[in-house]
């Protein structure tokens, strides 16, 4: 099982290996020895697709006599591109991929390699499922309502995993010019609340202590409720009604960053002092051009109360260059509007044109070179303010949660404000301590733990 992209579709993919041990297969140690090899695919990029093209024909050569499925937004997508891959067996689009197991494990499913008609059970498209040599299986993702999603665990090994992502929420209803994901994920819909506690406290009782929670559009998270509920509210619950110790919110879009959400953010001391909020780009017309649902001096405003709430929190965006129609002054705008707003990290993307959004039919492409350069500038400025925020900490007494040791008697570890640290000393992985930031590193800080608090059991294995 392999899972490309964002935090949603890992979520997915873990989701399915929990379908598939279910149905009674087993993990095999690599794709090499693998019967059946499942790639989860990601279609945000052009990258993103040749890298699933990649993986596929990789897979083919290396281990001919595997099975491959694909599944996830590129199968969506472009289902008759995928299965005409040669080694590809099937191809399930996220329209289906509550039946990935049903698929892999029927009889009926393998008939359809020689071209017998689908099964009833199953709904394909049509003309796929006529000319393609793969069994497909996509259909229209406006109307699923399935909302899979298991735990994703950081860490290299069972023994060092830890910060789980709970995926809460999926699909989007806005309508970006550049994006693909609402074709290929459908409608905004979320996790039922009684669901999300109850992960959430399995978690808890599996020993887990940090959460990330995660979602296409996370902020839209009970608004397809009825009555609707907010984001703000799924917060509160899980703070009355789980033991979690520390919550982490992934990325929120700046309409959602309510007054009500910074100030419960800023209040309570098991959420993660970081906010991410995606910004693509700090040009009015660039914005509107995008079809984004706020202008500059609204995300400006957002940005200043979070960090006047939480001001050594870390604050984040994603930010989009070479848009069609960024010209030199457009971009300039951009790159001054993030110099002056007190942000801690970016991620800079180079726009990728994809078929069958609004913006692929735009004029005014930008060349590669000059799209890469304008990464390269903002890229520049993000490693500036990263290092100025690092810089702050030093000196500072910080939560975190060790990650994995590593071989050169130090520990890998994460603030509560998202700061990379190389903890002195091994400590196991998952435990909550208290450090003292001492020094600063290349893209990181170096600290020692502090001295022993309430609430803070610090476990060393040395």
């Amino acid at each position: 099982m392999q899972s490309f992209g964002c935090r949603a579709t890992q979520a997915d993919g873990a989701a399915l290996e929990r379908q598939l041990a279910t149905c009674g297969l087993t993990p095999a140690d690599s794709a090499l020895d693998a019967d059946v090899v499942v790639l989860n695919t990601c279609t945000v990029t052009a990258a993103a697709d040749q890298d699933a093209r990649a993986a596929i024909r990789r897979i083919h050569r290396e281990n001919p006599d595997a099975k491959i499925m694909v599944t996830g937004c590129y199968a969506q997508r472009a289902p008759l591109e995928v299965a005409a891959l040669h080694g590809v067996t099937w191809v399930v689009g996220n329209s289906h991929k509550h039946q990935v197991a049903e698929v892999i494990t029927s009889a009926a499913s393998l008939n359809a390699l020689t071209q017998d008609p689908a099964p009833q059970n199953f709904v394909s498209l049509e003309s796929v499922a006529l000319s393609a040599p793969a069994f497909t299986l996509v259909g229209d993702i406006f109307a699923h309502t399935e909302l899979i999603a298991a735990p994703v665990f950081s860490g290299d090994s069972i023994a060092e995993k830890t910060r789980p992502n709970l995926k809460v929420q999926d699909g989007c209803d806005n309508r970006c010019s550049f994006c693909i994901i609402p074709s290929v994920r459908g409608q905004s819909r979320s996790m039922k609340l009684d669901r999300v506690i109850a992960e959430a406290n399995a978690l808890v009782a599996a020993g887990y202590r940090e959460i990330v929670l995660s979602g296409i559009n996370l902020g839209r998270w009970g608004r397809d409720f009825q009555p609707q509920q907010r984001f703000e509210h799924l917060l509160r619950a899980l703070l009355e009604h789980s033991g979690i110790e520390k919550i982490r919110i992934s990325s929120v879009e700046p309409m959602d960053w309510s007054d009500q959400l910074i100030a419960l953010v800023a209040g309570s001391p098991r959420i993660a002092r970081h906010a991410h909020v995606p910004l693509q780009s700090g040009s009015d017309p660039i914005l509107r051009r995008m079809h984004r649902k706020y202008r500059p001096w609204h995300y400006a405003e957002k940005i200043r109360k979070i960090h006047e709430a939480m001001p050594e929190a870390a604050i984040g965006a994603d930010v989009m260059v070479g848009f069609p129609g960024e010209t030199d002054e457009l971009f300039e705008e951009s790159r001054s509007f993030i110099e002056h707003l007190p942000f801690t990290y970016l991620h800079v993307f180079t726009y990728s044109s994809r078929p069958g959004t609004a913006s692929a039919a735009m004029p005014g492409q930008v060349p590669v070179h000059v799209a890469r350069e304008r990464n390269r500038i903002l890229r520049e400025l993000a490693a500036m303010k990263n290092f100025q925020f690092r810089q702050r900490q030093v000196g500072r007494e910080l939560e975190a949660i060790t990650l994995h040791a590593n071989d050169n008697d130090w520990t890998e570890a994460l603030s509560d404000n998202y700061l990379k640290i190389r903890l002195a000393g091994r400590y196991q992985a998952n435990q909550r301590l208290k450090v003292d930031i001492t020094d600063l590193g290349e893209e990181h800080v170096f600290a020692t733990a502090a001295q022993q608090s309430a609430g803070f059991k610090l476990e060393c294995d040395v």
